[in-house]
């Protein structure tokens, strides 16, 4: 201790020296840099060891912190990797990253609708499996097309607003990798295949299935003005649970309990829309705040869980409904109805809307969990019902 006093006094004595002699000979300022250098090492070694260390451990937490303008650089796209899309010329990538070739969970939730009429009508229709499969391929083909067209149509009108939400900022659109016009050309295009897809089915299915278009135009300005943007896309995707009736020859206008069940099954599919995209909409509740985007997670971020909730039942309410006017028996109430039921509330229970993650992979797995289950009721509920009149029909004929 006595040692280092007396090094600091002749330290200290010597700085004091040069800085008398400055105005005659003022030192380099190499000379007092080592000066001050040698003042600082003395301070700090007769600290306590204890403020030595917060001094040290404050200087690394300063360092540590990443500076303003790394934190702020824009995500970089990368081209995929894995998947289907990976495998198209790199020309292509763009476009089939509009149409979400590689996110195929909308196409699912776009083609589930169509299936439930399909199945529910094929008993009123008495047609063969043979017809109910050709149909329901035909509508998985148009689920895919349209849904394109959707996303495309979705994303023309959010080219402004998808840069300033994580998730869409390196959609096509947004980060420039095809243009407006461009998009419009391929959207015409989609249409196009879409109007000849449509052209394979009854005709009565045109006059159903062209109005829809309207819906798929507006929905995305429905996010602009409304917190409940997710009914009109309700009322869009929901379509195809009136389009299986009029593909099996069922005439709905002339058939009161045929229309009695596309109406309820056109509501619960609506219901089913609003339970979904409500989780699909709270990955983006921050964003979408910020860039002015209205959802149903906003307007129930408060009651998320019972409001989710209330879309289930009354989902569950109106599909029973569809089933009690199409002549459903057991297999579908408690197959279709009771499955249902049970997968919906497996979600609503487990589904952490705070997990962006989570969302995500239940708004994916859902459309098979429910959509499945309520589908494979349908499935056994035709073929019961088909091997019954069967069974009347060789009856009758012995």
């Amino acid at each position: 201790m006595l040692c280092t006093s007396w090094l600091h006094s002749r330290v200290t004595g010597k700085a004091l020296r040069s800085l008398t002699r400055a105005s005659a000979c003022p030192p380099t300022w190499i000379q007092q840099k080592k000066e001050v250098h040698a003042l600082t090492i003395l301070d700090r070694e007769r600290q306590p060891a204890s403020r030595r260390f917060s001094n040290h451990n404050r200087h690394q937490s300063t360092s540590a912190t990443p500076s303003p303008l790394t934190q702020d650089l824009p995500t970089i796209y990368k081209p995929p990797t894995t998947g289907v899309i990976s495998k198209l010329p790199s020309s292509w990538i763009p476009y089939a990253e509009l149409i979400r070739l590689d996110k195929p969970a909308g196409t699912y939730y776009l083609f589930l609708p169509c299936m439930f009429s399909t199945l529910l009508a094929a008993p009123m229709a008495m047609v063969s499996p043979f017809q109910v499969v050709s149909t329901t391929a035909l509508f998985f083909t148009g689920a895919l097309i349209m849904r394109g067209a959707g996303c495309t149509i979705n994303d023309l009108w959010d080219r402004n607003l998808d840069p300033h939400v994580e998730r869409t900022k390196l959609r096509p659109i947004a980060r420039k990798a095809i243009t407006v016009e461009h998009a419009i050309v391929y959207l015409g295009a989609q249409l196009l295949t879409g109007l000849t897809l449509l052209l394979q089915f009854p005709l009565p299915c045109l006059y159903y299935g062209v109005p829809s278009l309207l819906l798929v135009t507006v929905y995305p300005l429905a996010k602009r003005v409304t917190h409940y943007p997710q009914f009109v896309l309700g009322l869009t995707f929901s379509w195809g649970a009136i389009m299986g009736f009029p593909a099996l020859g069922i005439d709905l206008l002339s058939n009161p309990p045929a229309l009695a069940a596309a109406a309820a099954l056109y509501a619960s599919c609506v219901a089913w829309t609003l339970n979904y995209d409500m989780i699909y909409a709270y990955m983006d509740i921050k964003d979408d705040a910020k860039a002015g985007i209205k959802s149903i997670a906003q307007a129930h971020e408060h009651n998320s869980k019972a409001a989710l909730s209330v879309f289930s039942a009354a989902q569950i309410a109106l599909l029973a409904t569809a089933g009690y006017f199409a002549g459903a028996g057991p297999i579908f109430f408690i197959g279709s109805c009771g499955g249902g039921a049970l997968a919906l509330a497996t979600m609503v229970r487990r589904v952490n809307l705070k997990d962006v993650k989570d969302c995500w992979w239940w708004f994916r797995k859902g459309a098979w969990i429910t959509g499945g289950t309520i589908s494979l009721g349908l499935v056994g509920d035709y073929l019961y019902r088909r091997s019954r009149e069967e069974s009347k029909v060789a009856a009758i004929s012995v």
